[in-house]
């Protein structure tokens, strides 16, 4: 069951006097780092903020934001009378002086710069709230797991198309490598006896089983071929793991990768080159979307 490290979270909820806003933003890393904004003075619940995200997340950035209000209560407001009589006073002036009759209404002086004050809030212990903040951001946290299981799905789909498609191209190397000998053995006896035949010498059929034998040893690709096989059947067991390994499938696909580049190089012979491209083309596919897995 593989995990993507991308996906969105969030869960808002109004109770016992608090309105807590909680969004979780994840993108891939291949270490777990998380970033967290709390608004004040809740950074104090910072770190187990942090415990309840690694309960849950293993890898990649974690940019998680908690916003916290409060309801305001009455008590937390005053007027300033000196205020509202200054502004009152002023206003009856100019009323006098411009010779206005309309009076102001109340609520309009009450919106005045300094007439509603407002006290700093009572004390208050943030240990009593965060049972409900933990609540909220396991709900976000939650809901950003399902939509990182649902990416996951697709993924493991589109790495198995590509593993399928390096077993076939492998098969056709595994085939044709026995030929490779025979084809060269076949060229060079062909070149020599041509070029003897004009100096009017003639083949030594030891020389020519020697070099092949160099020839042989050197393009030898069967150990090469064992392990790339290996590493599929790996792979796929990986992928099925009830448990998300990016880890192992980037080291899996490392080791695809340098298998790979070494059949290239030792096979001198055209149908196993574009093989190999073809699976460079399946593993490079493969190589990206594990970058983004858990």
């Amino acid at each position: 069951m593989l995990l993507s490290m991308t996906g969105f979270g969030e869960s808002r909820r109004e109770a016992e006097g608090l309105k807590i806003s909680v969004e979780i933003r994840s993108v891939n890393n291949r270490y777990l780092k998380l970033n967290t904004r709390l608004t004040e003075p809740y950074q104090g619940i910072e770190s187990d903020v942090e415990a309840v995200l690694r309960e849950r997340l293993h890898r990649g950035t974690i940019n998680v934001s908690v916003r916290v209000e409060r309801q305001r209560s009455a008590d937390e407001y005053q007027l300033n009378i000196v205020a509202l009589e200054a502004y009152r006073r002023q206003i009856e002036q100019l009323e006098g002086r411009w010779h206005i009759a309309e009076n102001v209404p109340l609520t309009q002086l009450l919106l005045l710069p300094g007439v509603v004050q407002e006290n700093a809030p009572a004390t208050f212990d943030i240990r009593h709230d965060w049972p409900l903040i933990r609540e909220t951001l396991k709900e976000a946290i939650e809901r950003l797991c399902q939509m990182r299981l649902a990416e996951g799905q697709a993924m493991a789909k589109d790495l198995k198309v590509n593993r399928t498609a390096i077993a076939e191209h492998l098969a056709g190397i595994q085939q044709r490598a026995p030929r490779v000998v025979e084809a060269y053995r076949d060229r060079l006896q062909e070149r020599v006896q041509k070029l003897l035949s004009k100096l009017g010498v003639e083949l030594d059929p030891g020389d020519l089983i020697r070099e092949v034998s160099v020839f042989a040893e050197r393009s030898d690709i069967s150990e090469e071929i064992v392990r790339l096989s290996s590493h599929l059947e790996q792979f796929e067991k990986t992928v099925n793991l009830p448990k998300s390994s990016g880890r192992k499938l980037d080291f899996l696909t490392q080791e695809m990768v340098r298998e790979t580049n070494t059949i290239g190089s030792k096979a001198n012979d055209l149908e196993i080159t574009r093989h190999v491209v073809d699976i460079k083309a399946a593993i490079e596919r493969i190589r990206e979307m594990v970058q983004n897995v858990e």
